[in-house]
């Protein structure tokens, strides 16, 4: 499988999704893509991001803060088993920036991170793919 998206602009995709309180990964992670191409890197079955927005109402948005700070630390082992050079997500670059920097436009800090790990990895894979 070749990546098509190598290039996603974390920094934006977080800012946008801030301002809408979420609803947009709500329809980005289905239709841009997103879930199929995490699962495909990771290797398994993740939990539809709908459902973890859903669990995130009665939790102060919580449960999906959570989700998502769990497939950054999954994101930067990834990274690092591939060789890829940091800075990387991870757990508590994600949860960190979306509560402690909140006021400091943290979850687009976040996303961009976020973002810049799957880019690279999604590079890397197309170019053994390419190899092998």
């Amino acid at each position: 499988m070749k990546f098509k998206h190598t290039d996603r602009p974390g920094f934006w995709l977080g800012f946008i999704d801030f301002f809408t309180a979420g609803l947009f990964f709500l329809l980005y992670m289905p239709l841009g893509g997103l879930q199929d191409e995490l699962e495909k890197i990771l290797g398994h079955k993740l939990q539809p991001y709908w459902k973890a927005y859903l669990l995130g109402i009665p939790t102060l948005f919580i449960y999906p803060l959570i989700w998502m700070a769990r497939i950054s630390e999954e994101l930067k082992t990834k990274a690092v088993q591939l060789g890829i050079e940091g800075p990387y997500t991870s757990w508590w670059h994600m949860f960190g920036w979306n509560t402690f920097g909140i006021l400091l436009m943290g979850p687009a800090v976040a996303t961009h991170r976020f973002f810049d790990t799957l880019n690279k990895i999604e590079r890397q894979l197309n170019i053994e793919g390419i190899i092998s």
